[in-house]
């Protein structure tokens, strides 16, 4: 790619997107963001936003690692909603055992059923990235990725990146989508490993990935400490988290109770959504603490902020299929989405609206299929505009 000229880089600021991980909670954030994108191209009279193109970097972790990938290689967000209502079922075609007898059946049938849903997930994956590699695109499109993974091997942390730094080693150029959204998204229990052979080996070697989740199901000091690498001197940053509807968080426990069993945790499963749940405050607050002390002007939104409403409460199990449960996200996604085109409308009085206006604003319109990086619209997208043409 050719570089940009240093004065033009520091004009602009360095946009990145933090996606948090939460399973079938994905079609939540998919269409969330396709709803934005929607009332901006309507206020805007444009054809479908581009919003990946929108961004310098992209980090997503799990169902946020496949978004983030769909969103990098310029697929269609009404696609990415289809990849979950479509195939979700398929993919998790076991829920959680709730007691001893259902574990004892468990142990027999769910080996089985995680490798159909591998499969299915697999071929899903498949249909929409084909053979795309990270290097592709870096090279193609101009957004630099990275996607969280924990490696078997050593229990390490992996972090999938496209070639963006000048001193990239390129360990993952020749890794395809398909296999770093496997990698990312491979919650213990919930769905099989991943064993994803190395590139260019023809089978001679493999790595063995789970879930990013268990170290970074809120990726935002991923993205921040990312951004610091790619970001020239003093340019301004700005990051984006986007959450997939979190189940409100809390237990009130009898002392009686402290001395929980295995069922009692839901031999595991309650224990890994309590891990998800204390990242998500936690690294938040920590980013934001970090971004006062660098040398950077930095903002960090997280977008919808709004609280999860009681009854949506029952639908937000990770493994959650059922058609209701999606039926449930997909009207809170829509919800949520028109409160934030309403809020682009006050930019002038509120700092994180109008950054968020901006954001969809500058965004290109999509192309079918997507060419190389287009520069932003030009588009006149203050809010005094917008407000023009919404008269």
């Amino acid at each position: 790619m050719r570089a940009e000229p240093m004065d033009d880089v520091k004009k602009k600021p360095l946009r990145v997107l933090s996606l948090d991980g939460g399973g079938m909670r994905g079609t939540y954030t998919a269409t969330y963001l396709d709803r934005v994108c929607e009332g901006f191209s309507k206020r805007l009279e444009v054809g479908p936003l581009d919003i990946g193109a929108a961004f310098d970097l992209i980090v997503g972790t799990s169902t946020g690692a496949i978004i983030g990938c769909g969103l990098a290689a310029g697929v269609k967000l009404s696609r990415m909603v289809e990849l979950y209502t479509e195939h979700g079922a398929k993919i998790f075609r076991r829920p959680m055992p709730g007691g001893a007898l259902s574990v004892f059946t468990d142990n027999r049938k769910r080996p089985a059923a995680l490798a159909a849903g591998d499969a299915e997930l697999r071929a899903a994956l498949k249909a929409v990235f084909q053979d795309t590699t990270i290097k592709d695109i870096y090279e193609e499109r101009g957004i630099a990725l990275a996607i969280n993974a924990v490696e078997m091997s050593q229990h390490r942390a992996w972090v999938f990146k496209t070639p963006h730094l000048p001193m990239s080693n390129h360990r993952d150029d020749g890794y395809t989508l398909v296999d770093v959204c496997l990698a990312s998204s491979a919650a213990p229990a919930f769905r099989s490993m991943a064993a994803i052979d190395h590139p260019s080996t023809n089978g001679q070697g493999y790595n063995v990935f789970v879930d990013g989740g268990l170290f970074a199901n809120n990726p935002v000091l991923n993205a921040l400490i990312e951004a610091l690498d790619l970001a020239a001197p003093g340019q301004v940053i700005e990051i984006y988290c986007l959450g997939t509807c979190p189940m409100p968080a809390g237990e009130q426990i009898d002392r009686t109770d402290v001395h929980r069993n295995l069922a009692g945790w839901r031999y595991g499963a309650d224990a890994a959504n309590l891990s998800i749940d204390a990242q998500q405050c936690a690294y938040d607050f920590m980013a934001k603490k970090l971004a006062q002390h660098i040398n950077h002007p930095c903002s960090i939104i997280r977008f919808p902020a709004d609280k999860v409403p009681a009854a949506l409460i029952p639908y937000l199990g990770l493994d959650d299929t059922r058609p209701e449960a999606i039926a449930a996200l997909v009207n809170q996604a829509r919800t949520d989405a028109d409160m934030t085109n309403s809020k682009c409308m006050y930019a002038d009085r509120d700092p994180e609206a109008a950054l968020i206006c901006g954001l969809f604003s500058h965004a290109p319109e999509l192309t079918d299929p997507p060419m190389k990086r287009r520069a932003p619209s030009t588009i006149e997208s203050t809010p005094e505009a917008l407000k023009k043409k919404d008269a």
